[in-house]
């Protein structure tokens, strides 16, 4: 069987990533009940490449291979040869004899293609520039834990056309919801992921005008991982398109509010608002460990769980 990898979202069919949202539940629902009692992966090893910095993913991948009974390497630049110039091909085939799954948090998505072209184990991608389909795996199983299928409903992204709104993209096509971009002019995400999206994908620059009818806004600070110089000039350019609880007012009365986090209170949010009751970003962030297990077992065993 051809090695599977899981760079994004469309790496996996609807059935399949359906399948994950459900899976997910059910580990933690057994989680919540039993303690972690399911240890399909004794003695396996995740490699975890990190080049740039994280909380959640490295908790949570870490936490989820010790419950599943297996072990999780953190390697930085600093402790491999990729520091040093080695190509990411022969990295990639070297880890491939020694474990079991590769997962990358890095900045060039083409580095990270490179990387699972020549690796002969599943490679997830935990981050690029241009994507971020682990989060939304959470994120989805989250809407859907709170709310049931969200096949027909709308989200609203307001900010941003960057990796979290192309993988936000990608999950409207797979999930089939509607999927409303708003963003201020010069930071739209890429014409050609938003066409592949079709009909799917609406998109505006009026944040007030968007929300109506939302059943989901979703947002993420204005400017990312390596774009700390552009920081002053972002906020002038987001000037308006802050989540606050006066926005939310114009969504549908059972609006629900994610944040991949970390956030910065008084920029993209409101100083208040991950305290309103119609924000879920602690149960959003928990369930990456979740559905990063289903993830993990479903690129390794296939679809069987214990």
């Amino acid at each position: 069987m051809a090695t599977r990898h899981f760079l994004t979202l469309l790496d996996l069919s609807p059935e399949e990533l359906h399948y994950l949202i459900q899976r997910a539940i059910t580990i933690k629902n057994r989680l919540l009940a039993q303690g972690p009692t399911y240890s399909p992966f004794t003695n396996r090893t995740l490699a975890m490449i990190f080049e740039k910095s994280s909380t959640r993913t490295r908790v949570s991948f870490e936490t989820a291979m010790a419950q599943f009974g297996g072990h999780a390497l953190f390697l930085s630049p600093r402790d491999t040869q990729l520091g040093r110039g080695e190509p990411i091909e022969d990295t990639a085939r070297v880890l491939s004899e020694m474990v079991d799954a590769v997962m990358i948090r890095t900045f060039s998505h083409e580095g990270l293609e490179a990387f699972a072209a020549a690796s002969s184990v599943p490679v997830i991608n935990a981050l690029s520039d241009d994507y971020h389909p682990c989060q939304l795996l959470a994120d989805i199983m989250t809407w859907t834990e709170l709310r049931g299928s969200v096949k027909g409903r709308t989200a609203v992204w307001v900010g941003d056309g960057n990796n979290m709104c192309h993988s936000w993209i990608n999950a409207a096509l797979q999930f089939d919801f509607q999927l409303h971009i708003c963003c201020p002019e010069g930071y739209e995400p890429r014409r050609d992921i938003m066409e592949a999206a079709g009909d799917r994908i609406t998109l505006s620059h009026d944040p007030q005008r968007a929300m109506a009818g939302a059943d989901l806004v979703t947002t993420d600070v204005w400017a990312s991982m390596g774009q700390e110089k552009e920081q002053a000039r972002r906020e002038a350019d987001f000037a308006g398109f802050q989540v606050n609880e006066a926005l939310l007012d114009r969504a549908r009365p059972d609006v629900l509010f994610l944040h991949c986090l970390p956030a910065h209170r008084g920029e993209e949010i409101s100083e208040t608002l991950l305290d309103d009751p119609r924000a879920v970003v602690w149960q959003e962030a928990g369930n990456r460990l979740h559905a990063q297990k289903a993830l993990i077992e479903f690129l390794l065993l296939g679809r069987i769980g214990g």
